[in-house]
């Protein structure tokens, strides 16, 4: 049975600590290739070629191999935090799930765990918010929430797809920060995915194009956005006012 191709011989590495911005408009590929490395694209869907993570191959592995690899090496926060997680389960638990995945904690430890790990991305009142529930907080709050569940296994890779787009610019910079604290803190490289030129400008070191499935363009940011050589990045730092700063 035939199918639609997505993507088209994308290839990128990225050094330990690094921080990439993948951008590009909706539908160019930008979420499809994050979900591929994180192997969870729908079961039918058709993956060639090679993802590797510390020299590891990941195509071809087991749901069960790919679960241990998730937050234990892959943390990933998604779009929308009020819908990655769940409505009936208390902040805290959901903060270390892959604490309780990958590690045996009592119920002591992982209360602990949480209380750290809300500390570690600022979240205030760190006491309530790991009793809450996501709608007792703010979305800037959940977001914070949806990170420290991403890296509270301490993964070398955090994948993040438009982490900031549902917030408002004040959170959304609070964000980018946090992303850039953890970075540098903990040796963790960094993919952030999004349509805006700002966001990659604030939390990036390289960036790459993407237009119908293929990278169009790619390198350090500051050229990229100053010197842009393809039409696509041309329209997007114009949609954007042209500010590349």
């Amino acid at each position: 049975m035939g199918g639609t191709q997505i993507l088209h011989d994308v290839t990128f590495s990225l050094a330990a600590g690094e921080r990439l911005g993948i951008i590009g408009g909706s539908g160019s590929g930008k979420t499809i290739t994050a979900l591929a490395i994180a192997g969870l694209l729908p079961r039918e869907a058709v993956v060639s070629g090679s993802v590797r993570a510390n020299g590891r191959e990941l195509l071809g592995l087991s749901d069960r191999e790919l679960t241990a690899i998730r937050g234990d090496r892959i943390g990933m926060v998604f779009q929308e935090p009020k819908t990655a997680l769940s409505p009936f389960r208390r902040l805290g638990t959901q903060m270390t799930e892959s604490l309780a995945i990958h590690y045996r904690l009592g119920r002591t430890e992982r209360r602990d765990a949480a209380l750290r790990l809300a500390h570690e991305v600022g979240l205030k009142d760190p006491e309530r918010i790991v009793r809450a529930y996501p709608h007792e907080v703010s979305g800037g709050q959940r977001q914070r929430a949806a990170i420290a569940a991403a890296i509270a296994a301490s993964p070398g890779l955090l994948l993040a797809d438009e982490p900031t787009t549902a917030l408002d610019v004040t959170v959304q910079r609070g964000i980018l920060e946090l992303f850039t604290e953890i970075t540098d803190s903990a040796e963790c490289s960094l993919v952030c995915i999004t349509h805006d030129i700002a966001v990659v400008n604030q939390v990036a070191d390289r960036v790459v194009v993407f237009a119908d499935g293929s990278i169009v363009e790619a390198g350090a940011v500051h050229e990229v956005l100053e010197r842009p050589q393809h039409r696509v990045t041309q329209a997007l730092i114009a949609a954007a006012g042209g500010e590349s700063s």
